[in-house]
């Protein structure tokens, strides 16, 4: 890999302080346990507070607006990371950081003191607006001071949290709900968010940006708010109110209104908050296409296997939730081996690899008999499949960029799967919603045997699997349009971005940056 055109005030820290040592003992260590410990605060906090939410609802009695609690979470978090992204990328990663590391610790102690469910419906979704923040946040750093090659090792670590995030967390919650209190997975929060403020202030030297920096405040409202209406009506159409209902055309209507304003308004900006190259650049278009599939897969499998467990095979919440926890550990584990395999194999073949390892889970799901042992393992190969697409997708988009767009370019690729994971949840519910009341009689290839196959909600439920096996053939099919191997900058750059220009950012080709005389930039010897 080559080169690309870096500027000497944006050479990278890493390769200067660190050389190729990687781990917990280098002198990246401190910022990489940051990254470690900031995502096991989202992945910790959504598994334990959706174990405890029963608990909750019934100390607060609000279990009508149940379904509420975990939503904000997930749409504060989603509106918000395209915003983060472009901030990131003008005032740089750490101011970021630390605002959403310090909302999310002010959130979680509001969330630990709720004195009724909409309160702690309205604290929830604050949480969601700092962990907007910190996810594309650990991403993009990890970007910024590895290697694409170094972050082939480095990916080990972070899918390792998830691992144990997906194992630990739902038995916190449990534990707290029943011997302790729900309010405790809330507070406990605040001393892992203050031990990552004073380690990220301490050990993550990125300079100071001095370049002014205007502020779409106008785009970013049109965004957030067209996005949160839009996603509003896909999760609560079918479910919350009929798709033809008023409020569902209106809520619809409104979020897209507000979308077209956002391109009117963009379209006059010289710095647009979401570039109009992000959305016509192969390799970019093609990783947002795979991380929209892939939340669709997400939200497909978790309410599939849920319902098929509990309802077809007649096993409870634990059994259904034992059948998934094989999809979450199957992921990390698949994704802790996935850099090997495209630093060997190259970016396109390793997520074909992948996309081929979850369609065909998806597909023995539906084409085999039904029993407890066959759902876990159809969900461990789409787990491992998936393990193999979602962070070799992304790296590949960051690589073809430098500093000044790589926060750009990873919040829009974790916005993508919000949607996606909308898409998914809103065409699973109309698909089952659909087929439901259709007679059905048993017959080979429906998925569940003789008996299972006679039920009508077995063959809803196949039906809305469908869901997961077109957006696993989609994946395959994006992934022919994404690069063999790296072809941008081959080194990163964390120490900020260059000082951006009358006429806006320069927009990146596919093939990376030119390549610039030698002299230029090599380094001079110490």
């Amino acid at each position: 890999m080559r080169e690309g055109t870096i500027p000497r005030d944006t050479r990278p820290m890493a390769m200067e302080i660190d050389g190729p040592h990687i781990g917990l003992r280098s002198e990246r260590g401190p910022i990489l346990a940051v990254l470690m410990l900031t995502t096991a605060l989202i992945a910790l906090d959504s598994t334990a507070v959706a174990t405890a939410s029963s608990t909750m609802a019934t100390d607060l009695g609000g279990h009508a607006r149940l379904s509420w609690l975990l939503a904000v979470y997930f749409l504060g978090q989603a509106v918000t990371v395209p915003i983060y992204g472009k901030v990131a990328d003008r005032v740089g990663r750490k101011p970021v950081m630390l605002f959403g590391i310090a909302v999310f610790s002010l959130a979680s102690v509001l969330c630990g003191v709720a004195w009724s469910m909409p309160a702690l419906i309205v604290f929830r979704a604050v949480q969601g607006l700092g962990a907007g923040a910190i996810g594309p946040m650990s991403l993009t750093i990890a970007g910024d001071i590895y290697t694409v090659a170094e972050r082939a090792k480095v990916q080990g670590y972070l899918a390792g949290v998830w691992a144990v995030s997906a194992m630990v967390g739902p038995t916190v919650g449990g534990v707290f709900s029943q011997y302790l209190s729900w309010r405790w997975i809330f507070l406990a929060n605040v001393p892992m968010c203050a031990l990552a403020l004073w380690t990220l202030i301490r050990h993550f030297p990125e300079p100071r940006v001095r370049a002014r920096y205007a502020f779409d405040g106008v785009g970013a409202a049109l965004l957030a708010a067209g996005s949160l209406l839009v996603m509003v009506g896909l999760l609560e159409g079918g479910q919350g109110w009929a798709w033809t209902s008023a409020v569902s055309v209106l809520t619809m209507t409104a979020g897209a209104v507000l979308l077209v304003l956002f391109v009117v308004v963009e379209r006059g900006r010289t710095d647009p908050l979401v570039p109009p190259w992000v959305l016509t650049r192969r390799v970019l278009v093609a990783g947002s296409v795979i991380s929209a599939a892939v939340g669709a897969m997400l939200l497909g499998v978790m309410s599939y296997v849920s319902a098929f467990v509990e309802g077809v095979l007649g096993g409870g919440a634990v059994v259904a939730g034992g059948a998934l926890a094989a999809f979450t550990f199957g992921w990390p584990l698949a994704a802790s081996r996935a850099g090997s395999v495209y630093l060997r194999w190259g970016f396109r073949p390793t997520i074909l690899i992948g996309g081929a390892t979850a369609l065909t889970g998806a597909l023995l799901m539906l084409v085999s008999g039904p029993s407890l042992g066959h759902v876990v393992v159809c969900c461990l190969l789409m787990g491992a499949g998936t393990g193999l697409i979602a962070g070799p997708s992304l790296i590949a988009a960051q690589s073809t960029v430098e500093w000044a767009h790589r926060g750009v370019v990873t919040s829009t690729n974790m916005f993508a799967r919000s949607v996606g994971s909308a898409l998914g949840a809103a065409a699973f519910g109309a698909v089952v919603h659909t087929a439901a009341p259709r007679p059905a009689g048993p017959g080979p290839g429906t998925g569940p045997g003789a008996d299972g196959a006679s039920s009508p909600s077995a063959q809803a439920l196949n039906h809305g699997f469908l869901v997961v096996i077109v957006a696993a053939a989609l994946i395959v099919v994006a992934a022919l349009f994404m690069p063999g191997r790296s072809r941008g900058p081959a080194t990163p750059t964390a120490r900020g971005p260059a000082t951006p220009t009358a006429r806006g950012p320069a927009t990146p080709t596919v093939g990376g940056p030119p390549r610039t005389p030698r002299r230029n930039t090599r380094r001079p010897r110490r």
